[in-house]
């Protein structure tokens, strides 16, 4: 008999969810999603203890995370956009991931001259010509460019609703 903490698998060895577990994760998914299991239940018209239960085993699929508001603090999230040579994408990666301002490096596909997008912290202009020049003189980078986020303009749902009915 199967535990009641799993999901259905279909054929495709994939999880199935049920009509409340997505309607429970198009709440969760949206910019405002911090909902507490009471409130989730109340909009839902279901009970809590239903919530909490589906809520505990959809978190095996949410990737959570805090994001500090480093504007307040005057520091820039810059992200540098890296084509490389010498089919060496992975390892120049690897080794840029040793630098302190440097949080997060990640292979590309799409348009042909880029192969690393690279996030850092940095606190001012300086910083961020510096670290460009740095990259550039990098063995195995070609060319560098950088670009910031210097306003959002809106949010959506991280996953859209008509993909989330598709799961």
């Amino acid at each position: 008999m199967p535990c009641r903490s799993q999901y259905n698998v279909a054929m495709n060895g994939r999880p199935t969810l049920t009509a409340v577990d997505k309607k429970i994760l198009k709440m969760l998914l949206t910019p405002d999603g911090m909902h507490s299991s009471k409130s989730l239940a109340r909009k839902l018209g279901v009970p809590a203890t239903t919530v909490q239960r589906r809520r505990k085993r959809l978190e095996k699929f949410l990737e959570v995370s805090y994001t500090l508001s480093l504007k307040i603090f005057g520091w820039h999230k810059v992200d540098f956009l890296i084509a490389t040579e010498s089919g060496k994408t992975a390892q120049i990666g690897k080794k840029l991931l040793e630098r302190e301002e440097i949080i997060y490096v990640g292979k590309s596909i799409g348009q042909h001259t880029i192969d690393l997008r690279v996030e850092t912290i940095l606190e001012d202009n300086a910083e961020i010509l510096r670290m460009m020049e740095l990259l550039k003189a990098t063995p195995g980078i070609k060319d560098v460019i950088w670009t910031e986020i210097v306003e959002v303009v809106g949010r959506k749902m991280s996953i859209p609703s008509q993909i989330v009915d598709r799961l």
